[in-house]
């Protein structure tokens, strides 16, 4: 009872942030939650690794196909309607999913099912966010809500190797289930559609760069809703203009890079821990969360501090960009390439924190450049990127197992350094070149009005 009267006096903006921050956390206790069932049991049952890798990039093709009618549907019905649709479908597929790492048509359908209704989900958080914040605080807001992806990573690094050993694989998707379907009763009872569509109306309080007669003049950005009187503008969306952009492009290949380097680590770390190192999940205790708490950690300081940085006119938001997201993604290059050198636990989980760290703090510059570059067309920025993320899990978490099933035909060992080397090289490789391509080509300017 004090618990929902506590809830029903929290302002409703600020209720519909945690609940999505909770959201994605439990989003990817639920994918982290997969690869480590489907490891021990695939493990157990002697799967190829190639099979192992097609099995885990399954849910990639189908988080692909439905990120952009999942847009769509949230912007024609509704962003909190289409959540709890998402929510309640990938939650019953865990719920009655048998794990028989043999069965290999019944997993790929379910994950291909996972992946589409998780695909919805983001964008119809972007679509709630949009209604319910304010400009000045969507900056932290959006930090907030994404963060919550890695608290919920290292969450589920955590706890659920030990769920395995104690009650057994097939226990995680029962746990997974359990919990997707405990959020979609909380937002079907306290979320709700803001009463106008104005909500977010108000001044930024981030100075935006725009180039006017050939010069770069600094102001305060008014929301659309604001300017537009509270109306839709009727311009059509300049798809040329964007898909020719360099700009676009830098950001499209950076979140390309960054997805590639999370989603093997995702999905291969367990692989890596158990074969490569000899290692028990379950007995290295809470060391194994800490890639992940890092990831949470430092997503929240780069939103800090590039807004601090970009307030203050300590840089411009263009050098601001490009400095977090340089700086970012060279460290975790050179961690992701050293990481097989590292033959303790204690190395490797270093390594692998240091490489997912700075990711996240890179962030604050590729993943937030849409809206400095495209305010009015952030949205479809931010989709054409996002779906270069997808991709990259495609290729990356099917090419890992196809490496790895090659150093085995080669005589060699899983457990040698050698084995694992091209896997940790070639995100590196791709964080190199994808922070040159920031460099060149980003910007801080608005270039779509």
């Amino acid at each position: 009872m004090m618990v929902t009267m506590k809830i029903k006096n929290l302002p409703v903006r600020y209720l519909i942030v945690l609940l999505t921050f909770i959201c994605t956390s439990v989003c990817y206790i639920e994918r982290v939650g997969f690869s480590i069932a489907y490891t021990v049991a695939a493990d157990a049952a002697g799967v190829k690794q190639s099979t192992k890798g097609t099995i885990l990039s399954t849910f990639y093709y189908g988080y692909a196909c439905s990120q952009v009618p999942g847009g769509y549907f949230a912007q024609k019905i509704g962003g909190r309607k289409i959540l709890l649709l998402s929510f309640l479908l990938w939650s019953l597929t865990c719920a009655i999913l048998p794990l028989d790492p043999n069965k290999t048509l019944i997993l790929v359908t379910a994950r291909l099912l996972v992946g589409v209704s998780q695909g919805f989900i983001f964008p119809s958080i972007h679509t709630v966010l949009a209604q319910w914040v304010p400009p000045h605080e969507r900056s932290r807001s959006v930090s907030l809500t994404t963060s919550g992806m890695y608290l919920g990573a290292a969450l589920g690094m955590l706890f659920l190797p030990s769920l395995v050993k104690y009650k057994g694989p097939q226990s995680v998707f029962i746990a997974e289930a359990f919990l997707g379907f405990v959020w979609s009763f909380i937002w079907f009872r306290y979320s709700s559609d803001p009463k106008s569509s104005a909500s977010g109306a108000g001044e930024s309080i981030l100075p935006v760069n725009k180039k006017v007669d050939g010069r770069v003049s600094v102001g305060i950005e008014k929301s659309s809703v604001e300017k537009n009187g509270g109306k839709k503008s009727g311009i059509g969306i300049p798809w040329v203009k964007i898909m020719t952009s360099f700009p676009v492009w830098a950001i499209v290949v950076n979140n390309f890079t960054f997805h590639y380097a999370l989603y093997v680590l995702m999905n291969w770390l367990p692989t890596y821990f158990e074969l490569g190192l000899k290692l028990s999940l379950h007995e290295m205790g809470s060391s194994k969360m800490l890639p992940y708490l890092n990831m949470f950690v430092f997503s929240n300081i780069g939103g800090v501090v590039a807004d601090y940085l970009i307030t203050r006119r300590i840089l411009s938001v263009t050098m601001t960009r490009k400095f977090l997201n340089t700086i970012g993604f060279l460290v975790a290059s050179f961690a992701l390439i050293v990481i097989p050198s590292f033959r303790t636990s204690g190395g490797a989980v270093f390594c692998s924190s240091v490489a997912l760290g700075f990711l996240a703090l890179g962030r604050a510059g590729f993943a937030v450049n849409h809206m400095d570059i495209a305010p009015r067309y952030a949205g479809i920025v931010m989709g054409v990127s996002n779906t270069a993320g997808t991709l990259a899990g495609i290729v990356g978490v099917d090419l890992t197992g196809k490496l790895l099933e090659a150093a085995k035909s080669s005589d060699l060992d899983l457990s040698s350094p050698e084995s694992w080397r091209m896997v940790f090289f070639i995100p590196g490789l791709l964080c190199v070149f994808s922070s040159v391509v920031f460099l060149l080509f980003s910007t801080g300017e608005r270039i779509f009005d």
